[in-house]
């Protein structure tokens, strides 16, 4: 496993070709249907999450990215399941409803500079660019990392960069962020990714072992420079690679 930085990738995504318009037409009704069940979900698990709606903005994100690009062609009629889905290299694209959560929980607002830590095939990179100003994304495992900036590429999503690296250590060169989300689950909250918090900001992780609990973690900053965590429920990731 390579550690440290990796800097061998950055690329920034820039505008280009749709998806046709007769199968977009057809992935649409079923992009709803999938809102729809988020919603449903995001109810019935208020009382643990705290959140039983979810925001508009984010629920409208989620009906306007196209989740079958993201994910391996023999797996497309599956793409709209409110289910996580494999990606190839031990790795998955999340459910959508837990992608809706953490994206409601981080609060976002359309002036924000947001870092990811685990692009995988690049699908919550393409809906936090649906919501904030930039995007900086950080994957460890270099086919993904460069599968997933090309896909990016294609769909358009020109408010993202990549780059193939150790997002325990997060992106210096452009920190601090208003947001910070990570997408696997780590042991603990890296300080790196603490120091990289503005004040004000908001981080969603989860954190525990392939072998214990999950639990998705809100870490919060405040004007102070003060931490706080909070659980917020359950989950299930792959475990977060790289670190000291």
């Amino acid at each position: 496993m390579k550690r440290g930085l990796l800097m061998a990738l950055v690329v920034v995504v820039a505008l280009d070709a749709a998806p046709a318009p007769a199968a977009e037409d057809a992935y649409g009704e079923r992009r709803q249907r999938m809102v729809q069940e988020i919603a449903a979900h995001a109810l019935s698990a208020g009382n643990l999450s705290g959140r039983p709606a979810l925001d508009d903005r984010v629920m409208a994100a989620m009906a306007r990215v196209p989740r079958h690009a993201f994910v391996p062609e023999d797996r497309r009629e599956s793409a709209y399941d409110n289910r996580p889905l494999p990606i190839g290299y031990g790795q998955t694209i999340s459910q959508p409803y837990i992608v809706a959560l953490m994206t409601d929980l981080l609060e976002l607002e359309a002036d924000h500079v947001a870092l990811e830590v685990g692009t995988g095939s690049g699908y919550q990179a393409a809906i936090l660019a649906e919501l904030v100003s930039r995007v900086y994304s950080i994957e460890i495992i270099e086919p993904l990392a460069r599968a997933a900036a090309a896909r990016l590429n294609r769909l358009g999503f020109d408010k993202v960069a990549t780059r193939h690296g150790d997002g325990y250590y997060g992106w210096e060169a452009y920190a601090p962020f208003d947001v910070i989300i990570v997408t696997a689950a780590a042991s603990h909250v890296p300080p790196p990714l603490i120091a990289q918090l503005k004040p004000g900001g908001r981080m969603v992780i989860p954190v525990g072992s392939s072998f214990l609990t999950q639990y998705l973690m809100m870490v919060e900053k405040d004007s102070q420079g003060r931490v706080t965590n909070r659980q917020i429920l359950p989950v299930r990731f792959v475990p977060l690679k790289g670190g000291p």
